[in-house]
């Protein structure tokens, strides 16, 4: 049987999965450079955020098998991932 957090964070895959492939499909029926910058701009939103999201699923389903240290480890990294992203 899965567990629930793996459910969740797939779900969450194919959700941001899908809001990508929508955004190719409006940036073709636009077929306007200006729409599909706006287009591609939106999805720098969605990307961090599901990152964030099944990260922190993902942790919650781990926390009784990882230790305090190793959390400021990863949450460091993730911080680090998305300030990469930002800059």
């Amino acid at each position: 049987m899965l567990e629930k957090a793996i459910i969740a964070m797939a779900l969450l895959r194919i959700l941001s999965g899908s809001i990508e492939i929508f955004a190719a499909f409006l940036m073709l029926k636009f077929n306007e450079i200006e729409k599909a910058l706006i287009i591609n701009s939106s999805l720098a939103f969605v990307g961090p955020l599901i990152l964030i999201i099944t990260t922190t699923i993902g942790l919650a389903g781990m926390a009784e098998k990882v230790s305090f240290g190793k959390f400021f480890w990863i949450f460091l990294g993730v911080s680090l991932i998305i300030y990469g992203i930002k800059k």
